[in-house]
């Protein structure tokens, strides 16, 4: 949008991406682009300021766009701490916005994760109600509940919607990221953030849906040995792969769950694990049971996260599960 803005050669309804004001844009440079973000003070004796680190973050942008606010903060060596949009810096870009453009035109600020603003924020709230002439505010928020209620309510928001699955998917191989069968399962794990994919990508190493096909099968068919041989063989993962897992059998449940309840509805799936939901959700399995199933895997999602044994945590699910699709209540021990 902001390149739009400041294209010289821009048609109706997009920016011509190649004269000069769009090269700076690209590179975040235009001098009438200012950019606010989270940040941590640069030494003790220093308040945590975007200006300090737009060098930084330029390279950020860059190297990773799709990057989350986590990842910036590691990218500036965060550690543990918490990073922050402080009150100087609110003061810094009213005094900046306040001063004439540069190049005479318009003056944009692109504030990066505005939920980074606390009480402090409310020195903004005339500048945002009533920029001075000639300036855009736009604020790149990823939850707009978080961000200050004040500063909010002064503010349109524009909601983008998920990116469709089969989008991410295509982009994942297209760049190498992902097999085709591993790019739709993450795909549909991201539930639309192109980021999530590309963080999930690197915790996933093979086809997710055989193992989950399999323990199914053991659930089903009372294998005790199957699942105690898929417990075993699920603890020797990493964690995030555990995490991956069962995330997608949440995915794969909600969907019997929608193929049982709107039949007529399309399954985005590949048709290995389409035919698997189809088959799930013609099962005797009640609603209630596919609830608390979903209820136990993300119990256990909690304990894996927090360094629970994997194996006794993997089990203990399975059985679980097994109970519920038989109907019968778990023991009480």
């Amino acid at each position: 949008l902001a390149k739009f803005i400041f294209c010289e050669n821009k048609t109706a309804d997009d920016s011509c991406g190649h004269c000069p004001n769009c090269g700076k844009i690209n590179r975040l440079e235009h001098a009438d682009l200012h950019l606010s973000f989270p940040t941590i003070p640069p030494n003790p004796k220093k308040t945590a300021m975007s200006l300090y680190f737009i060098k930084e973050f330029r390279e950020f942008i860059t190297q990773h766009p799709y990057g989350t606010t986590y990842d910036w903060l590691q990218y500036i060596n965060a550690d543990n701490k918490q990073g922050n949009i402080t009150a100087d810096e609110c003061r810094k870009i009213i005094d900046t916005l306040n001063l004439k453009s540069y190049e005479g035109g318009k003056k944009i600020l692109i504030m990066w994760r505005p939920e980074y603003l606390k009480k402090e924020g409310n020195i903004l709230l005339k500048m945002i109600e009533e920029p001075p002439a000639d300036t855009l505010i736009f604020l790149v928020a990823e939850s707009l509940e978080d961000i200050l209620p004040t500063i909010r309510s002064r503010t349109q928001a524009v909601k983008l919607a998920p990116l469709p699955a089969a989008d991410i998917a295509a982009r994942l191989v297209a760049t190498s990221m992902a097999s085709p069968v591993n790019a739709a399962q993450l795909a549909h794990l991201a539930q639309g953030s192109y980021a999530e994919a590309i963080k999930l990508s690197n915790h996933v190493d093979n086809d997710l849906f055989p193992a989950v096909r399999d323990l199914f099968n053991h659930i089903f068919t009372k294998n005790g040995v199957g699942i105690t041989k898929f417990a075993e063989e699920w603890a020797k993962a990493g964690r995030e792969q555990q995490k991956n897992l069962l995330h997608y059998i949440i995915q794969l449940m909600e969907q019997a769950i929608r193929a049982r309840y709107s039949p007529t509805m399309p399954l985005s799936l590949p048709e290995p694990e389409a035919k698997f939901v189809r088959s799930l959700a013609g099962t005797k399995t009640t609603f209630d049971a596919f609830g608390e199933m979903i209820s136990a895997i993300t119990d256990t999602i909690f304990y894996v996260e927090r360094n629970a044994n994997s194996k006794i945590q993997l089990h203990a699910l399975a059985l679980r599960m097994q109970h519920f699709v038989q109907g019968r209540p778990l023991p009480v021990l």
